[in-house]
């Protein structure tokens, strides 16, 4: 059986592979490789004498009938680490949820890029093995936390890994708002939306839109203008400890925010949207020989056979 070993959400423990015996098991539904490796983990760690824990979704996946299992929403409680297999998209899932129990995460790619799930399916044992061993590094990654404030009172809140986006939801009408920055007046904008970029999703949305890549190390957040009116209207980045404050201006389609690509919640005239730093950091853990900038150049494209260049 499987006990609660965490007294709260504030607890912070010192991460150890001394703690790893049971181990969360998360992966994204409707894709038949997802399911062949979290099998093989399964079996493994079962090998290991060790205890794995389905979330209940990813539990319905497996062809196992008598399994641990616990909800998504308090895995983070139950387990001392957490292997998510899938794409980028399965760990941010993963991540908010996981994030206030301070709880370790490991991804196994099975999506396409896999900056936040960079252990190869092909090498997945060797490198839970080494992970298993205490042979990683940690990653801390911070997130945002939003608030949709209405008359002064807090309408809707929600936190994100990657980013928070304004956007003008499927209509092609550009939105009026207004930016503040510590309380200071920044702008008032005509656009197709704003991105607000944690250095996490410095490579993913934001890249797209022209925004900068951030080292995950740095603390710091990316302000990304989508298709502003005015060319001069560039990304901005500020200190992590910023709060962003965003006001709605009289518009022909009313605004929408979403975090991390979920469910977009429309604000109206008036209301206001605030976004800061979330109190707990994502505790990531990587393999031994994780590099930011070969992620970069591997998943970016930014390798170049210079030797295929014939010399006159």
């Amino acid at each position: 059986m499987i006990s609660m070993r965490r007294s709260g959400a504030m607890a912070q423990v010192q991460i150890s592979h001394k703690t790893f015996r049971n181990i969360g098991l998360i992966g994204r539904p409707d894709k038949s490789s997802v399911v062949e490796t979290l099998c093989l983990i399964h079996d493994h760690l079962l090998s290991l004498g060790l205890h794995p824990v389905f979330d209940t979704e990813t539990a319905q996946l497996v062809p196992y009938t008598n399994t641990q299992t616990v909800s998504k929403a308090l895995l983070g409680e139950v387990v001392d680490l957490v292997i998510v297999v899938g794409g980028d998209g399965s760990l941010l899932h993963a991540a908010r949820s996981l994030v206030k129990f301070n709880t370790p995460v490991i991804g196994v790619n099975r999506g396409r890029l896999g900056f936040l799930t960079d252990i190869k399916p092909t090498e997945v044992i060797f490198k839970l093995d080494q992970v298993l061993k205490g042979e990683f590094q940690q990653d801390r990654r911070f997130l945002l936390e939003i608030e949709i404030r209405s008359k002064g009172e807090t309408i809707y809140d929600a936190i994100a890994l990657n980013d928070v986006v304004l956007h003008s939801g499927k209509s092609v009408h550009m939105i009026d708002f207004e930016l503040n920055i510590d309380g200071q007046y920044v702008y008032r904008q005509h656009s197709d939306g704003l991105i607000v970029s944690t250095p996490t999703g410095s490579t993913a949305y934001a890249l797209s839109g022209g925004g900068p890549i951030v080292h995950p190390s740095m603390d710091a957040i990316a302000l990304v203008p989508m298709h502003p009116h005015t060319l001069s209207s560039r990304p901005i980045v500020v200190g992590g400890q910023s709060e962003i404050k965003i006001i709605i201006r009289e518009n022909r389609v009313l605004p929408m925010v979403s975090a991390d690509g979920q469910h977009s919640v429309t604000l109206g005239v008036g209301d206001s949207l605030h976004i800061r730093k979330h109190p707990f950091k994502l505790n990531l853990l990587h393999p031994p020989g994780y590099d930011f900038y070969i992620a970069c150049r591997t998943k970016l494209g930014w390798n170049q056979d210079f030797d295929s260049f014939k010399q006159d």
